[in-house]
């Protein structure tokens, strides 16, 4: 092992220096710059701050707030009463509309976003389902297949048959669902059969057949991928 060779003391002196040298000029700097780093300070105290009290006295409850008084609307809407949980769903509940208007920033208002949407879609208002279902942002495993599998609905009853597709594509790929990614991979390879493609529908119905057999969709998909063939 290599011997460490000692400091002479010509080095030691000069290492004092520079460390004194260094510490003179930190601390002349810190007093040079006092008011900027105290400002500097106090700017991160009150940013984390206002953040802990924007978040914890405000905004959780108004998310708190906005999904007590859309409870109502929900209701409603699992009965199919669509209208009523848009704007009128009783019991001093507000209709996803109103949700929307005064809790828009919320976690409820971004979901009476995906309500609205959903029923504009069964009311057979396509354009207004297309607009709340676009402006709405998926969370978790689901909500993004079927977000975009219901603008691909939309589009598909308008006949804009490009964009149908193109949303279908997008809930396909969105996420891996046992149902959901069956049920709409069947209704791309439908559509595409229909605009003709049928190297693609054929692909569409070869991928229900191959990763979820066990499905509602790929029980039956045989018959499909046998008609698609006799097109061929």
């Amino acid at each position: 092992m290599a011997k460490r060779r000692k400091k002479t003391n010509k080095q030691a002196e000069e290492t004092l220096v520079d460390i004194t040298e260094v510490k003179e000029k930190a601390e002349g700097f810190v007093e040079q710059n006092r008011n900027i780093i105290i400002g500097a300070a106090a700017a991160i105290v009150l940013i984390v701050g206002g953040f802990f009290f924007y978040n914890n006295l405000y905004k959780i409850p108004r998310n708190n707030e906005a999904m007590e008084k859309m409870f109502q609307a929900e209701f409603m809407f699992q009965k199919d009463s669509f209208q009523l949980a848009l704007n009128n769903p009783g019991n001093e509940g507000l209709g996803f509309l109103q949700i929307i208007d005064q809790y828009g920033s919320t976690k409820a208002g971004n979901l009476a976003k995906y309500y609205a949407g959903v029923c504009y879609l069964n009311m057979s208002d396509y354009d207004n389902a297309i607009k709340y279902l676009k402006t709405y942002k998926p969370k978790g495993h689901l909500k993004p297949i079927v977000t975009n599998g219901a603008i691909g609905d939309a589009y598909a009853q308008k006949e804009d048959f490009a964009k149908a597709l193109s949303y279908y594509e997008r809930a396909v790929k969105a996420g891996d669902d046992s149902f959901l990614t069956p049920h709409y991979l069947k209704k791309l390879a439908i559509l595409n059969e229909q605009q003709g493609d049928l190297k693609a529908a054929l692909k569409a119905f070869q991928t229900i057949k191959d990763n979820y057999p066990k499905s509602s969709d790929g029980q039956t998909v045989e018959r499909y991928i046998a008609r698609v063939e006799a097109k061929m």
